[in-house]
Formats: C-alpha cells, structure tokens, sequence
C-alpha cells in the first residue's frame, strides 16, 4: 500500500464524514419539530418510548443526537428520567437502520438489477438530483431534500473510495497480525470505542468498519467485540453533553452507557460459552458489509429485548451512581444543548414565547381590572408578573440570537424572526400593564376619584383594550393569520377612541368637573391603552406577514386601510361595539 492509497483512504474517509453530516443535519432540519412532537408524546409506557426512540433515530440517522435530545428533556423537565430509558434503548435500535444502507457497497452480482443497487450506481444520481434541487429550487424544503440526496451521493462515495482503497490492504501481512491483536475481546471492544469516540457517531464507525472487510482480513470473531465497542464509545458524547446538567439529565448519560455495557458484557459471555461447548461455524468466517450490518442490529435488538424489563433497574443503577449528595442546580431556562437541534430548540422557544404572552396578557386583564376596584395584592401580583416579563425577554431574547446563527430551514428561520420581533412588544404590553398599576396607585394613596362619566368611558376602552390584548394572543399562539387581521381595525377603532375621550376630558377640565391632577392620571391610563393597542397591531403584522422577505409593516398597513374590504368592514363592527354613549 503505497502514498498514494493512503491519501484515497484519507480523502474517502473525509467524504464519508462529510456526507454523513451533511444527511444527517438536512434531514433534521426537514423533519423541523416533528421529532419533539414525536418524543413529546411518550408516556411512561417503556415499550412506546423504545419504538418512538426508535422512530426518531431513523429520521435523523443519529442515535447521538437523539441521546443528546433525551438529555437536555430530562435536564428541562420535559421528560422524566423513567420516560428516557425506553427512548435511549430506541436509539441504540433506529441506528442500525445506517449499516444496512451502506452494506449495499458489499453487492457483487453480474445481475443488472442487482448492480443499479450498488452505491456506485445510484449515489452519482442522487448526487445529480440533490445539486439541481439545490441550485435551482428556492423552496426551503426542496432545497433540505437536495441537500440529504447530495449529503448521501458524497457518503456512499466516500465509502466506495475507502473500500477500494482499502484493497490492497489484503496483500498487507502486518495489517493481517494488527487485526489479530482484535481477536482479544478486550482489545476490540476498546478499538471499537475509541474509534466511535474520535468520529462521534456509531453509525461512521461502523461503516469504516464495513468498508475495512474488502481486505478478507476480518472475521466474525474480531468484529463481534469491535461493534460491541462502537456501541458503547456512541455514550461519550451524551456524557459530555451532561456537563453542567442537572442530576437527572447526568443520570440518563449514565443510563445509556450502562446499557451499552451491560449488553455487551452479557452478550460477548453467552457468546464465548456457546461457542466453547458447541462452536459457532461462522466464528472465523470472513465477514462482508451485509456482515456487519447484521451483527450490528442483532446485538442492539438482543440487548434491548434482555434490558428492557429491567428498565427500572436501570434507573436505579444511574440514580446510585449519581446521588442525591447536594441541592440540584436550578433548571436552565431553555437547554443550551437543544442548540445542536435547531428544530427542536425553535419549538421550545416558541412555548417559552406562549407563556410569556400568556402572563402579559393576564396581567394587564388584571390590571383593567383594577380601574373599577383598587386591590393592593392584586396590584403587588401584576408588579410581580411584570418583572417575570422582563425576565422571559432577556433570556429567550438572548438564547433566540444564539439560534439565530444556526443552520435551519425557511420555516423555522421565519418562526425565530417572529418570535424575536413579538417578545418585545410583549414585554412593552406588560410595562404599560405595570404603568396602569402605578395610575391607579398613584390616585389610591391621594384618595382621588374618576367621575362616573369618566369610569363609564374608561371602561368602554379597557374592554376593547382586553378583547385586542385576547385576539392578539391566541393569534400569536396558534400564527393564525385569519385571526390576525382582526386586529388593526380594533386598534384603528381604540386610537379613535382615545381622542374622543381626551376630548371629552378636557371639556369636564374645562367645566370644572375634574382637577389638573386626576387629568394627569387620566392621560397616563389612556396612554397605556393606545400603547398596548400599538404593540398588538405590531405582532399581528408579524403573523400575517411572516411569509415575506421584507415586512414592510408602514407599506402593509397603509395598504390595508385604504384598500381592504374586510378591514373596512371589520372597523365598522368594532366601532359599533365600542361606541361611547
């Protein structure tokens, strides 16, 4: 084997490598949040976990990334550690599902039908329709699909370069003596782990391991503890996400290894004594892909139907292993580590944004409230709430940043950008509910009143005030568009509104029915109503404009209100409804 060979092993490696990412990255990005859609509805049945665990590994072609997924669940809250040991098992399943598609390299036949499933066949098409997809579609999700045909086209590649540089290794008597070293169980679960550890991916190591046997140099007996050894070097990387997490998130890296070794351990000694008393006739055979990819799956599904009615015992082991010696660290706002699955972070980032304009909606309802009967508590609860508000809008506004610089699909890039945009109108919501507070406040402690006339008014626009702030939320919550467009007329209808009322103020000024310093109050909760009315027009447009490059929202809403029919109409029922008497 000369330089040259070398290098064409070097350069098939790093397109295998490659094109595993490059799959494996775009069909996540186009299976976006279903995946956590699907984890989310484990229960704490174990066999369901394992098949959605299952699942979920086969989509994105990485037990890894499912594993790391699982943690940063568990470390969240999301999932109880129960609940992860079926989906960890699952992984370990769904990731044989790569093994079997690369032991296609190993087809030999003359059939013709035979060859077209040889890698070498198709993964030049592949290659072919992915780049056009990519250049010429502007389709997010076409453009994902090019990029998993080309992530695949390069993989096979590379595995067919490795493979074929790989031959002449056969004529190698010292790579012969270093596989023998293998034959040693301990020597190659340990090889195998290592490996598995330096390309953090099971799935890569394992077809190295396939494109390794075109030198007729490996048998049964020395792939056996080397896949043993891959499956358990996949842990390091969940292990290494647990850093920093809480105790339940490290328990479940615990689990994962734990299940992996004991698999192993028990597997390899029923295999030693069966095959000292009655011999295995395939032990010293010369193993192919197919091979592999059999020993592979077999030792996963083994493993799994052993442990999974020791689930719990399981549980246990990694709950003893790391005790309840001090008080857990507190829980991350949003898991850092959903990062590495952009999908799956957008869709947590998005219930964050719901609870913060589910809590800035409550407490300027709350603080509407108050305008008829001034509760002390009740304010002192909104002032809470409002600091919680700033709280959401510091963090999730930081971590969306973050996400932002991540390679995600059309749909989720469009999600952050709306997300960005709406949590600081929410955030503005909450402060003008907080500013009410402080109104009402203010004339509690200087034992001023609002004329009848004047709470009659105040409270035709706060109802509308809560009937926008209502609209708005469940729009934003659901990105219903339809909704949506609901809410530029009510806020039309509520700037009228406010100049119709602070007319009607001055004239009582005026008449000498009302004082400068209730009138200052007045204008301050009137004020707050238009604001909040302005930054629920502002979320709306982002929903309904979250299709656009550019959202235009001066131009749009210009548009809107001269030209729309709807609007128009929509005005007309809402300026009935809250018409001053």
């Amino acid at each position: 084997m000369d330089i040259f060979s070398i290098l064409s092993l070097l350069g098939g490696l790093a397109l295998f490598l490659f094109g595993m990412h490059t799959m494996g990255k775009s069909l996540e990005k186009s299976a976006g949040n279903k995946m956590e859609s699907i984890l989310e509805k484990i229960t704490n049945n174990t066999l369901k976990g394992l098949l959605l665990g299952a699942g979920v590994t086969a989509i994105i072609q990485s037990s890894t990334a499912t594993t790391v997924m699982v943690v940063g669940f568990v470390n969240s809250g999301i999932m109880k550690l129960r609940q992860a040991v079926g989906v960890i098992m699952g992984a370990n399943l769904g990731t044989t599902i790569t093994s079997w598609i690369l032991s296609l390299t190993g087809i030999e036949s003359s059939n013709t039908f035979m060859k077209l499933l040889k890698p070498a066949s198709f993964s030049p098409v592949f290659a072919i329709v992915g780049i056009i997809m990519l250049m010429f579609f502007k389709d997010s999700k076409r453009q994902n699909i090019g990029s998993i045909l080309i992530g695949f086209g390069i993989l096979m590649t590379g595995m067919d370069t490795m493979s074929k540089a790989c031959e002449p290794l056969a004529h190698v008597p010292e790579f012969g003596k270093v596989l023998t070293m293998f034959q040693n169980p301990i020597l190659g679960i340990l090889a195998g782990a290592v490996l598995t550890a330096i390309v953090q991916s099971s799935s890569a190591s394992v077809g190295i391991l396939q494109a390794l046997t075109v030198t007729g140099s490996i048998s049964f007996s020395v792939a056996i503890p080397i896949v043993m050894g891959q499956n358990i070097g996949t842990c390091i990387t969940a292990l290494i996400s647990t850093i920093g997490a809480n105790k339940n998130a490290k328990r479940a890296g615990f689990i994962h290894l734990y299940f992996n070794i004991i698999g192993a351990v028990i597997l390899y000694l029923v295999y030693l004594v069966i095959n000292s008393v009655w011999g295995f006739g395939f032990s010293e055979k010369i193993i192919n892909p197919g091979d592999v990819a059999i020993i592979h799956t077999v030792f996963n599904l083994l493993s799994t139907m052993i442990l999974l009615p020791f689930a719990g015992l399981l549980e246990k082991l990694a709950i003893v292993t790391i005790k309840d010696k001090s008080q857990d660290k507190p829980q991350p706002f949003i898991d850092e580590r959903f990062l590495q699955t952009p999908a799956v972070a957008v869709s947590q980032c998005k219930k964050i944004a719901n609870e913060m304009a589910d809590i800035s909606k409550d407490m300027l309802i709350e603080a509407l409230g108050l305008i008829e009967k001034y509760d002390e508590k009740t304010a002192d609860d909104i002032l809470n709430k409002e600091k919680l508000v700033d709280s959401y809008e510091d963090k999730l506004g930081t971590y969306l940043v973050k996400l932002s610089g991540k390679n995600m699909n059309g749909s989720d890039n469009r999600e952050v950008s709306r997300l960005l945009l709406s949590i600081g109108d929410f955030e503005r919501i909450a402060d003008h509910g907080a500013n009410i507070v402080y109104s009402l406040k203010t004339m509690k402690e200087k034992n001023m009143e609002f004329s009848p006339q004047a709470i009659k008014e105040l409270k035709v626009v706060s109802n509308s005030i809560e009937e926008i702030i209502g609209i708005t939320v469940e729009a934003f919550k659901t990105v219903n568009r339809n909704m949506a467009y609901k809410v530029e007329p009510l806020e039309q209808v509520i700037e009228r509104l406010y100049s119709e009322i602070k007319e009607k103020h001055i004239e009582r000024l005026k008449a000498g029915k009302s004082t400068v310093e209730r009138g200052f109050v007045h204008s301050d909760l009137l004020t707050s109503f238009k604001r909040v009315a302005d930054h629920c027009s502002n979320i709306a447009v982002y929903i309904i404009q979250i299709n656009n490059k550019s959202l235009g929202t001066h131009e749009y809403l210009k548009e809107l209100r001269a030209n729309d029919i709807d609007f128009k109409n929509d005005y007309k029922f809402f300026r009935e409804k809250y018409r001053l008497s």
